[in-house]
Protein backbone atom coordinates (compact mmCIF):
# COMPACT_ATOMS: atom_id res chain seq x y z
CA UNK A 1 0.00 0.00 0.00
CA UNK A 2 1.32 3.45 -0.88
CA UNK A 3 0.26 6.89 0.40
CA UNK A 4 -2.35 7.34 -2.33
CA UNK A 5 -3.96 4.00 -1.42
CA UNK A 6 -3.96 4.91 2.27
CA UNK A 7 -5.61 8.28 1.64
CA UNK A 8 -8.19 6.72 -0.67
CA UNK A 9 -9.01 4.17 2.03
CA UNK A 10 -9.44 6.93 4.62
CA UNK A 11 -11.85 8.83 2.38
CA UNK A 12 -13.76 5.62 1.58
CA UNK A 13 -14.31 5.20 5.32
CA UNK A 14 -15.67 8.74 5.52
CA UNK A 15 -18.11 7.89 2.72
CA UNK A 16 -19.35 4.81 4.58
CA UNK A 17 -20.00 6.87 7.71
CA UNK A 18 -21.72 9.71 5.85
CA UNK A 19 -24.01 7.31 3.97
CA UNK A 20 -24.83 5.44 7.17
CA UNK A 21 -25.68 8.65 9.04
CA UNK A 22 -28.04 9.92 6.33
CA UNK A 23 -29.60 6.74 4.92
CA UNK A 24 -33.35 6.47 5.33
CA UNK A 25 -33.86 9.75 7.18
CA UNK A 26 -36.46 12.31 6.15
CA UNK A 27 -35.64 15.96 5.56
CA UNK A 28 -37.20 16.78 8.93
CA UNK A 29 -35.10 14.13 10.69
CA UNK A 30 -31.95 15.42 8.98
CA UNK A 31 -32.78 18.90 10.34
CA UNK A 32 -33.24 17.81 13.98
CA UNK A 33 -31.06 19.70 16.45
CA UNK A 34 -30.71 18.17 19.89
CA UNK A 35 -30.83 21.65 21.40
CA UNK A 36 -31.00 25.19 20.05
CA UNK A 37 -27.22 25.50 19.78
CA UNK A 38 -26.53 22.09 18.27
CA UNK A 39 -25.76 21.15 14.68
CA UNK A 40 -28.10 19.01 12.61
CA UNK A 41 -27.14 16.02 10.49
CA UNK A 42 -27.93 18.07 7.37
CA UNK A 43 -25.62 20.89 8.47
CA UNK A 44 -22.82 18.51 9.51
CA UNK A 45 -22.86 16.61 6.21
CA UNK A 46 -23.16 19.82 4.18
CA UNK A 47 -20.30 21.39 6.14
CA UNK A 48 -17.92 18.44 5.94
CA UNK A 49 -18.62 18.16 2.22
CA UNK A 50 -18.12 21.90 1.65
CA UNK A 51 -14.78 21.86 3.47
CA UNK A 52 -13.60 18.78 1.57
CA UNK A 53 -14.69 20.31 -1.73
CA UNK A 54 -12.96 23.61 -0.87
CA UNK A 55 -9.70 22.04 0.27
CA UNK A 56 -9.41 19.48 -2.53
CA UNK A 57 -10.17 22.09 -5.18
CA UNK A 58 -7.55 24.39 -3.68
CA UNK A 59 -4.94 21.62 -3.58
CA UNK A 60 -5.76 20.48 -7.12
CA UNK A 61 -5.98 24.01 -8.53
CA UNK A 62 -9.54 23.48 -9.75
CA UNK A 63 -12.93 25.08 -9.16
CA UNK A 64 -15.09 23.68 -6.37
CA UNK A 65 -17.89 21.36 -7.48
CA UNK A 66 -20.22 23.48 -5.32
CA UNK A 67 -20.10 26.17 -8.00
CA UNK A 68 -18.84 24.37 -11.11
CA UNK A 69 -21.54 21.67 -11.01
CA UNK A 70 -24.42 23.81 -9.75
CA UNK A 71 -24.72 22.39 -6.24
CA UNK A 72 -24.98 25.88 -4.73
CA UNK A 73 -28.08 26.54 -6.83
CA UNK A 74 -29.60 23.14 -6.06
CA UNK A 75 -29.23 23.66 -2.32
CA UNK A 76 -30.47 27.24 -2.54
CA UNK A 77 -28.95 28.25 0.80
CA UNK A 78 -28.87 31.88 1.95
CA UNK A 79 -25.06 31.99 2.08
CA UNK A 80 -22.42 33.31 -0.30
CA UNK A 81 -21.04 30.60 -2.61
CA UNK A 82 -17.71 30.50 -0.75
CA UNK A 83 -19.36 29.66 2.60
CA UNK A 84 -18.26 26.35 4.11
CA UNK A 85 -19.87 26.63 7.53
CA UNK A 86 -16.94 28.05 9.47
CA UNK A 87 -18.26 30.71 11.80
CA UNK A 88 -21.88 29.73 11.35
CA UNK A 89 -24.28 30.67 14.10
CA UNK A 90 -27.42 28.90 15.23
CA UNK A 91 -29.63 30.60 12.63
CA UNK A 92 -27.22 29.56 9.88
CA UNK A 93 -27.28 25.94 11.02
CA UNK A 94 -31.09 26.04 11.03
CA UNK A 95 -31.07 27.35 7.44
CA UNK A 96 -29.41 24.19 6.10
CA UNK A 97 -32.29 21.95 5.11
CA UNK A 98 -31.89 19.28 2.48
CA UNK A 99 -33.18 15.82 1.77
CA UNK A 100 -30.94 12.77 1.87
CA UNK A 101 -30.71 12.55 -1.92
CA UNK A 102 -29.39 16.10 -2.26
CA UNK A 103 -26.92 15.73 0.62
CA UNK A 104 -25.54 12.42 -0.59
CA UNK A 105 -25.56 13.54 -4.22
CA UNK A 106 -23.25 16.44 -3.42
CA UNK A 107 -21.19 14.33 -1.02
CA UNK A 108 -20.77 11.54 -3.61
CA UNK A 109 -19.66 14.00 -6.30
CA UNK A 110 -17.05 15.50 -3.95
CA UNK A 111 -15.99 12.04 -2.81
CA UNK A 112 -15.38 10.85 -6.39
CA UNK A 113 -13.45 14.05 -7.14
CA UNK A 114 -11.38 13.52 -3.99
CA UNK A 115 -10.58 9.92 -4.90
CA UNK A 116 -9.53 10.90 -8.41
CA UNK A 117 -7.20 13.51 -6.92
CA UNK A 118 -5.62 11.39 -4.19
CA UNK A 119 -5.21 8.31 -6.39
CA UNK A 120 -3.09 10.40 -8.74
CA UNK A 121 -0.66 11.48 -6.04
CA UNK A 122 2.90 10.28 -5.61
CA UNK A 123 4.47 10.13 -2.17
CA UNK A 124 6.69 13.10 -3.03
CA UNK A 125 3.60 15.24 -3.80
CA UNK A 126 2.60 15.15 -0.15
CA UNK A 127 5.49 17.46 0.83
CA UNK A 128 4.20 20.31 -1.35
CA UNK A 129 3.30 23.40 0.68
CA UNK A 130 -0.38 24.27 0.21
CA UNK A 131 -0.90 26.90 2.93
CA UNK A 132 1.75 29.29 4.19
CA UNK A 133 -0.58 31.09 6.63
CA UNK A 134 0.44 28.65 9.36
CA UNK A 135 3.72 28.00 11.18
CA UNK A 136 4.90 25.55 10.15
CA UNK A 137 3.46 25.84 6.65
CA UNK A 138 0.86 23.18 5.79
CA UNK A 139 1.87 20.45 3.38
CA UNK A 140 -0.52 18.63 1.09
CA UNK A 141 -0.15 15.48 3.20
CA UNK A 142 -1.04 17.31 6.41
CA UNK A 143 -3.99 19.04 4.70
CA UNK A 144 -5.43 15.76 3.41
CA UNK A 145 -5.11 14.04 6.79
CA UNK A 146 -6.73 17.09 8.41
CA UNK A 147 -9.68 16.92 6.00
CA UNK A 148 -10.18 13.19 6.59
CA UNK A 149 -9.97 13.65 10.38
CA UNK A 150 -12.43 16.56 10.34
CA UNK A 151 -14.78 14.59 8.09
CA UNK A 152 -14.72 11.58 10.41
CA UNK A 153 -15.35 13.77 13.45
CA UNK A 154 -18.41 15.36 11.84
CA UNK A 155 -19.67 12.05 10.45
CA UNK A 156 -19.44 10.63 13.97
CA UNK A 157 -21.42 13.57 15.32
CA UNK A 158 -24.05 12.96 12.63
CA UNK A 159 -24.19 9.26 13.60
CA UNK A 160 -24.75 10.24 17.24
CA UNK A 161 -27.62 12.54 16.29
CA UNK A 162 -29.08 9.82 14.06
CA UNK A 163 -29.13 7.46 17.04
CA UNK A 164 -30.94 10.04 19.16
CA UNK A 165 -33.46 10.75 16.36
CA UNK A 166 -34.17 7.06 15.83
CA UNK A 167 -34.74 6.45 19.56
CA UNK A 168 -37.42 9.16 19.78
Amino acid sequence: MNSADLLADAFERVREEVQSAVDGLSEDELAVRLDSGANSIAWLVWHLTRVQDDHIADAAGTEQLWTSEGWAERFGLPFPPEATGYGHRSKDVAAVRADAELLTGYYDAVHENTLAFVRGLRDSDLDRIVDERWTPAVTLGVRLVSVAADDLQHAGQAAFIRGAVRRR
